[in-house]
């Protein structure tokens, strides 16, 4: 079946108010793009009612970057899930390997994130859930069991009716934020490798799941990534914070339509 393409920018902890106007009124002027491909934008949490404000009009998916498991209470510095629901968030990104790497999001937390976002029902969120391998893990031949151990982990509880609540982006670590690009065949493979494992799992569902390559994609590099038959689109660091660059990979997604 053919997937909507999906591009999601990740601000990280960057930008601002002006590059929140910038990539809005760049998106809104590319308006039939939005006809094709889903685009989520995810900025820093502070800067989610600004997109609300600039973008409520407009097809575009506002997406937060992280959520805490529980509910509510003493976790200074963290966002609930109602919290994100009232800024207007529809997608969350769980398990990004900075969030695994440097605030201690083992596997065990993603899972419970993921659950608790599925669990939420005052407003459904769709879960971006990200994982991926270490260059010493595909060094020594090990990218497809690493990917299987945080797929079984994370999703070990979520079942084919949650799953089409489920985003899944494939980011090698090796390849964030270092300039290095897995190639289209390499992305493919794992890509391949993740939709029979869904298919495995969850028979015909994993159909409609779209899954996204991560990995320091660029308007260079993204026609060749996105014509792969199980990659579906991508989830954009640096790039979407220059709009002209971000709606170069956002047109390559639409390509994948014709």
């Amino acid at each position: 079946m053919q997937r909507q393409p999906l591009v999601i920018a990740n601000w990280k902890m960057n930008g601002n108010r002006h590059l929140t106007s910038q990539l809005a009124e760049a998106l809104r002027e590319s308006g039939a793009l939005l006809n094709d491909v889903s685009v989520v934008v995810c900025p820093p949490a502070v800067l989610l009612p600004a997109w609300q404000s600039e973008v409520f009009y407009d097809d575009v998916h506002l997406g937060a970057q992280d959520v805490n498991e529980h509910h509510a209470g003493a976790h200074t510095g963290e966002h609930s899930l109602q919290l994100l629901t009232e800024t207007g968030a529809e997608y969350v990104l769980i398990g990004h390997s900075e969030r695994r790497q440097l605030y201690g999001d083992s596997d065990d937390r993603v899972q419970a994130k993921v659950d608790a976002v599925l669990a939420f029902q005052e407003q459904k969120l769709k879960v971006v859930l990200c994982l991926g391998e270490h260059e010493h893990e595909r060094d020594n031949g090990e990218t497809f069991a690493r990917i299987e151990g945080q797929l079984a982990k994370a999703l070990a509880n979520v079942s084919a009716a949650q799953l089409a609540h489920v985003v899944i982006a494939y980011e090698p670590v090796w390849a964030i934020g270092t300039g290095k690009t897995a190639s289209p065949q390499q992305a493919q493979e794992v890509h391949a490798f993740i939709r029979n494992w869904l298919q495995q799992r969850y028979d015909a569902a994993a159909a409609t799941v779209p899954l996204l390559y991560g990995g320091s994609v660029k308007a260079d590099s993204a026609p060749a990534l996105f014509a792969e038959t199980d990659i579906d689109g991508g989830l954009i660091g640096g790039a979407s914070l220059e709009p002209e660059a971000f709606l170069a990979i956002c047109r390559a997604a639409q390509a994948r339509r014709s």
